[in-house]
């Protein structure tokens, strides 16, 4: 009898514990990232997923969200949209049943389009299951404009804004009297080139267009054509909002035909197209962004250098200010808000501030963009001045240039929010 009494306290004794253990848990809050994990931009999926988790991780790592009924940690789910917006609203109807109420997406404009329509309809019609959606880099211009939604907010700078940064290193470039201008054929592609010549026109009337064509999203292998067009033209620049594979491939294949022009790109510092280019785009290719690895201080190195020891692996090298502080104004908001309930963190997320590694930005409430400088940066080869780091250990890199102050960066909204 004694060892069956012995037994049953050491059994019950032990599911307490278990019992203690699974409460002693707190529960995660979730936030789904909604990208290509797969097909031919999975590279950008997965760049996007290792910012987003380092971020976390340093939310975590200081105790993690605090709410009233104890800090909760911060974990990001993946769901693959495969390059598709059908996967992508597949995904956000699986990440809702799961029960997620914060939602990022950014590697496509069209996709965060339909995604935003999608959270509309959804939020009015299960106002008790509603879900926020942030938004790092999906950079139409509409988004935050005709579309803006009051669950949508844009933490990078839209196309516009950064055609207006990279135009105030153009308009100095009087060498440069002639450009071609090439994207992709989508919403986004196509608000770049029409911006383009609009800024051209007004800031360099003496600039001569000589190409100016869309190609199709993700699916061209073979950019030679392409780029045969663009020597052919006589061209002086190239300027382009090719992003992943459709740059590095359209760098690549303007290297092999011998093209010796200057490329003006919204993302040329990354993501394999420092490697494509190579010598031949010592100071001739210029890119934008809202922050770079050899923006000056010492706390933007120690920020850097810090994300180089997690990820030491160089094809792994791409990170962004702006998806640090997407998770940053998150944490933010839902401590000011006590609470994880889309309505309330959206409420607080609209009036966030963020200072990282002596970089702040803040959202506008009218429309839910983020506001932050901008800065045009030029390629180098490491070790030049101004060019400590390199990129994706390629041995090149890119020294700032021009910094535009966020209320010269800002632009005019014609957003006209419905809140809730």
């Amino acid at each position: 009898m004694l060892k069956i009494s012995k037994r049953f306290f050491f059994i019950f004794g032990f599911a307490v514990l278990l019992s203690l253990s699974a409460v002693a848990q707190p529960v995660p809050i979730k936030v789904a990232l909604i990208e290509s994990l797969s097909g031919p931009f999975a590279n950008t999926g997965e760049a996007v997923f290792r910012n987003l988790v380092w971020a976390t991780e340093r939310v975590n790592a200081r105790g993690g969200v605090k709410l009233p009924g104890g800090a909760r940690p911060l974990l990001i789910e993946r769901y693959d949209s495969k390059g598709q917006n059908e996967e992508a609203l597949s995904a956000l109807r699986a990440a809702i049943d799961d029960g997620v109420t914060v939602i990022a997406q950014g590697n496509s404009s069209a996709t965060a389009t339909v995604l935003i329509d999608a959270i509309n309809k959804h939020n009015e019609r299960e106002p008790t299951k509603r879900v926020v959606f942030l938004n790092y880099s999906a950079v139409d211009p509409a988004l935050t404009n005709e579309k803006c939604s009051y669950w949508h907010f844009r933490f990078d700078a839209h196309a516009d804004m950064r055609m207006r940064a990279l135009m105030d290193v153009f308009r100095d470039d009087k060498s440069t009297t002639n450009i071609y201008l090439i994207g992709q054929d989508y919403s986004f592609g196509q608000s770049v080139l029409k911006e383009a010549r609009r800024q051209i026109t007004a800031l360099r009337p003496d600039v001569q267009i000589v190409g100016d064509e869309l190609h199709p999203l993700g699916r061209v292998k073979d950019f030679i054509p392409y780029a045969a067009k663009i020597k052919a033209s006589g061209a002086q620049a190239v300027l382009t909002g090719n992003w992943g594979n459709d740059l590095s491939l359209l760098i690549k294949a303007a290297k092999d035909v011998g093209y010796e022009g200057k490329f003006y790109t919204f993302y040329g510092n990354a993501l394999g197209a420092p490697a494509a280019i190579g010598e031949s785009g010592i100071g001739k290719v210029i890119a934008v962004a809202e922050w770079f690895p050899n923006a000056a201080g010492a706390p933007s190195e120690a920020f850097y250098q810090s994300f180089r020891q997690r990820f030491p692996v160089p094809k792994d090298d791409y990170v962004h200010m702006r998806m640090q502080m997407v998770i940053e104004a998150l944490a933010q908001s839902i401590e000011k808000a006590s609470s994880t309930e889309a309505g309330a963190v959206a409420a607080q997320l609209e009036k966030s501030v963020v200072t990282m590694a002596g970089q702040t930005g803040m959202m506008r409430a009218s429309d839910h963009q983020f506001q932050q400088p901008l800065l045009v940066a030029q390629m180098g080869r490491l070790g030049d001045a101004g060019v400590k780091f390199d990129v994706e250990g390629s041995g090149y890199g890119f020294r700032v240039i021009k910094t535009i102050a966020s209320d010269k960066a800002a632009m005019p909204t014609s957003c006209k929010m419905v809140r809730p």
